[in-house]
């Protein structure tokens, strides 16, 4: 029986896998250098943590949620998204009373949502994200956006685009929402079905709508930046006003709605307008979220938050040929002829390992033309060949594969010997 993967996931092989980890070491590291401090979350919750935290009238919790009842009749949601589980972590452990404030978090895993598989659209997909917990200044806004930009910078990104606008705080929503309303009632018949539900709903989800992009109504929707009250609209323009200190370019744009009901004031994404890239061309998206804290059981917190989908990300690198070469070559391979050889190099391999080095040997019997092939795939720094007639005679020959250099070096000091050679090469 052949047992294939399923729909909407991949395996991440060597050669490729490098990729990946230096995206979330790099991304590790500059989040360390902002002051944020990693948090892990399991993969499954309680589904009413999503219900109430996403929105139930999300496209993710109507239509994409993988949802199951465990042997205790507990309805459990594998994470669609990251957030409302480490808002649930911050309320549930207490951490709007640690000392330090806000609370700035990162973290990296697997999310999980039953959508229509495509390039970089997975139905398992590995999101990276932040949160910071705690504050209503502005300037962590501006904070938040310039980590991400940082990130995308440093792994070498081209051609990207900040996009933000305000969603403003609950007295400019609603006073948005009745305008949508009024905007829409009357052609709403027009629309898709998911569109006439949210209508009364949340109005302001028929904005994200995909189907019914090119409607006229679409383009002539009152703006939310009209109904802004003036305490939001000055919150915007202090969060611009920290953007353009610190050189940060950025666009506004007033129909910019996020997929998920609970932002408020700033919300973003991150595009790229690199070539070869596709129609999906958002990388990163987020923004505030003032009242999640407090619909999740804790005290009234203000905080912001952005999450990138670490497959996009890969897309984008290889549209831009900016795929770094991570292939390690392997510092010693040790090729041996003999039996008693062939025994002696299992000591060796292990010593060499617990000196820090990479290392390896043939494990196939193959004979020493093909071991050496091996060491030539491997891209090995240094050959060691050792045979029985060596053995006895208490050494080992040394070839740098570079140079095409060779040395005779007793067996005690062989390990010295290529710790030294191979600390000499990374230093030059």
């Amino acid at each position: 029986m052949n047992i294939q993967i399923p729909r909407g996931t991949q395996d991440i092989l060597p050669g490729e896998v490098e990729i990946w980890q230096h995206i979330e070491k790099t991304a590790k590291e500059v989040c360390e250098r902002f002051n944020y401090q990693e948090i892990r979350t399991p993969i499954f919750e309680s589904t009413e943590l999503f219900l109430r935290g996403v929105g139930d009238t999300t496209d993710i919790v109507q239509k994409e949620m993988y949802t199951f009842n465990d042997r205790g009749q507990r309805s459990l949601t594998l994470r669609p998204e990251g957030t409302a589980g480490v808002v649930r972590s911050f309320v549930g452990n207490k951490m709007f009373g640690l000392p330090s404030q806000p609370v700035k978090l990162f973290y990296t895993g697997p999310m999980f949502r039953y959508e229509r598989p495509q390039a970089g659209r997975m139905r398992q997909f590995v999101q990276f994200g932040v949160e910071a917990l705690g504050s209503a200044d502005p300037a962590i806004d501006a904070e938040v956006l310039s980590l991400v930009m940082s990130i995308y910078k440093q792994l070498g990104v081209k051609n990207l685009k900040l996009v933000i606008n305000s969603l403003g705080d609950n007295e400019s929503r609603n006073a948005h929402r009745e305008a949508l309303i009024n905007h829409f009632k009357a052609d709403i018949q027009d629309f898709c079905s998911d569109c006439q539900e949210r209508l009364e709903k949340n109005p302001l989800r028929i904005l994200d709508c995909k189907k019914d992009a090119d409607h006229p109504l679409m383009q002539s929707a009152p703006s939310i930046l009209q109904y802004l009250t003036d305490e939001s609209r000055a919150y915007f323009e202090k969060v611009t006003y920290y953007l353009d200190q610190i050189g940060l370019d950025y666009v506004v744009d007033p129909t910019l709605v996020r997929g998920l009901d609970y932002y408020n004031h700033t919300a973003f994404e991150l595009m790229s307008e690199g070539e070869g890239f596709g129609a999906i061309t958002t990388l990163c998206g987020g923004g505030r979220y003032n009242g999640l804290v407090e619909s999740l059981g804790g005290p009234s917190t203000a905080g912001i938050g952005f999450a990138f989908s670490i497959e996009r990300l890969i897309m984008a690198l290889k549209a831009q040929n900016e795929v770094p070469d991570l292939n390690q070559p392997l510092d010693c391979f040790i090729v041996t002829l003999g039996e008693k050889a062939k025994d002696k190099s299992v000591e060796l391999l292990y010593t060499l390992r617990q000196n820090g080095l990479r290392a390896d040997k043939d494990y196939l019997d193959r004979k020493m033309k093909a071991q050496f092939k091996a060491a030539d795939r491997l891209n090995t720094k240094f050959t060691a060949i050792l045979g029985d007639n060596e053995l006895e005679q208490g050494f080992i020959n040394i070839k740098n594969m570079e140079t095409g250099s060779q040395e005779e070096v007793s067996l005690e000091e062989f390990c010295t010997y290529l710790s030294r050679e191979i600390q000499g090469g990374r230093e030059k």
